[in-house]
């Protein structure tokens, strides 16, 4: 009994029994790694007698590390040796550090541990370094041509795994990668951007984008098309005369690189004496018959030379059309000032207007700003108006006489004779002549009756004097226009 008791008590031990490890650890080339190996017991009849490390790569197995309670630690590869260490020396904690690392350490690690009386209990881990890698970016300098050549380089240099480079890029372009692997097992990673140069490439922008496990990086990339100055001469404005003072000449020129010399000469040999060359700037003191000439300038690089010439005309008397067209050009331009800021004020006045008169629809619409006044009151010491006399309301009726002056168309006699008319407002009105039974107006007046009774009186009949001086006269009665009554 006691013999299949202790069977099944170590039957249980076995079942129990484990070694802690990871699987797999990462480490980086020139640094410290952590390899953790813990063994657990959970009977005190298991003994731990020594540890150890074995290193197995490319089919062959290292002991890298041992440990032994009387004995001590032991490292038997003496290149290894002060590389590799146990964080404690202990039989229940293996952990092993080692660093810095190198490409060679990466492999296999089998962590044993020698008990008794179960025997070696193990746990593996698989070592993986890499190698952050050192990038780079940079143009390459090509002259402008029509074949296609690399401008730009990208490098990634000694990593772990090899790093993927692409190019980003506006241009009609292409690239192409290389990997070499250096002796201590990290790749170099190379990529060449391609494209045809041309001057307008030239300052262009790109991209190196570099995508490793460790990192992602991007590095721009400005690139330098070689090509000969583009030259060009300014300052000759068409108005050298004699005896002018301080004109000059500026030689202007673009290229890459830029040019770092100047040569000033003209078609008909060595320059003037009165003219003095600052660089690119021929300066003329005094403006003479000798400047009647061709004027050349010379720009040079490392491309190449490119001159550009200037035809001086000189002439006896300023050119004052000159002078009036640029005068023109300048009144031009003060005259279109003039008329935006006109434009902009009349905009602005509008603007104005409309802001007030919404603002005084809106006090409109709302209520009064202001308390009204209260209605004046009768007070009572206020004397009352008094009436009106009677002589005050006696109408005015002062007799009115006109003269009327006949003559004697037959007997050549002339007479003057005075009679009384009354005035227009003295006039009888309608009913007041049907009352009388004097003849109204005739049947044509009628209309002013219809339209408005106060015109009555403005109507009366010819009388018969009248009518026999009168040969035009008719019988129609006379309306006096409503115009004058008024």
């Amino acid at each position: 009994m006691e013999t299949n008791s202790r069977r099944m008590q170590l039957c249980f031990v076995v079942i129990a029994q484990s070694v802690k490890v990871q699987d797999e650890v990462t480490g980086y080339l020139g640094q410290d790694v952590t390899l953790p190996c813990n063994f657990a017991k959970t009977s005190s009849a298991v003994k731990v007698s020594q540890v150890t490390w074995v290193k197995e790569a490319r089919g062959r197995k290292q002991n890298v590390a041992v440990y032994h309670p009387e004995l001590g630690p032991s490292y038997p590869m003496e290149r290894d040796r002060g590389r590799i260490r146990f964080r404690t020396q202990s039989l229940e904690d293996a952990t092993l550090i080692i660093g810095p690392l190198n490409m060679t350490d990466e492999g296999t690690y089998t962590c044993e541990f020698a008990t008794y009386p179960l025997g070696n209990e193990d746990g593996i881990t698989n070592l993986i370094i890499l190698a952050k890698p050192t990038n780079t970016a940079k143009a390459q300098e090509e002259k402008a041509g029509n074949i296609e050549l690399p401008v730009a380089v990208c490098t990634s240099a000694n990593g772990k795994p090899p790093a993927r480079i692409t190019w980003q890029s506006g241009l009609h372009g292409n690239h192409s990668s290389s990997e070499v692997t250096n002796p201590d097992g990290t790749v170099t990673v190379t990529s060449h951007y391609k494209m045809v140069p041309t001057k307008e490439a030239n300052g262009q922008r790109i991209s190196c984008l570099i995508e490793h496990k460790t990192q992602t990086q991007s590095l721009p990339v400005v690139l330098s098309i070689l090509y000969p100055p583009k030259v060009t001469i300014e300052g000759y404005d068409n108005n050298w005369y004699l005896s002018r003072k301080e004109a000059m000449l500026k030689c202007s020129a673009n290229g890459n690189p830029a040019p770092i010399q100047f040569t000033w000469s003209t078609a008909s040999g060595p320059l003037p004496k009165s003219v003095e060359v600052q660089g690119n700037h021929l300066l003329v003191r005094n403006v003479d018959a000798s400047m009647n000439t061709t004027f050349i300038c010379q720009a040079t690089n490392r491309v190449g030379q490119v001159t550009a010439e200037q035809v001086v005309f000189v002439r006896d008397k300023p050119n004052i059309d000159r002078a009036g067209t640029t005068g023109g050009i300048i009144g031009g331009l003060i005259a279109a000032i003039v008329a935006v800021a006109v434009v902009v004020t009349g905009i602005l006045i509008c603007r104005q207007q409309q802001k007030n008169r919404m603002d005084r629809e809106e006090d409109l619409e709302g209520p009064p700003a202001y308390k009204p006044p209260p209605p004046c009151q009768l007070s009572e010491e206020t004397e009352p108006v008094p009436n009106p006399t009677e002589a005050e309301s006696i109408p005015l009726k002062t007799p009115y006489f006109e003269s009327s002056i006949t003559d004697d168309l037959f007997g050549g006699v002339t007479t003057t004779t005075m009679e009384e008319a009354p005035r227009y407002h003295e006039l009888p009105t309608l009913e007041e002549r049907e009352a009388t039974g004097e003849a109204g107006p005739s049947l044509d007046d009628e209309y002013l009756d219809q339209i408005n009774p106060i015109y009555d009186a403005l109507s009366f009949a010819a009388t018969e004097d009248e009518a026999a001086l009168t040969p035009m006269a008719t019988d129609k009665a006379f309306v006096m226009s409503r115009a004058m009554y008024v």
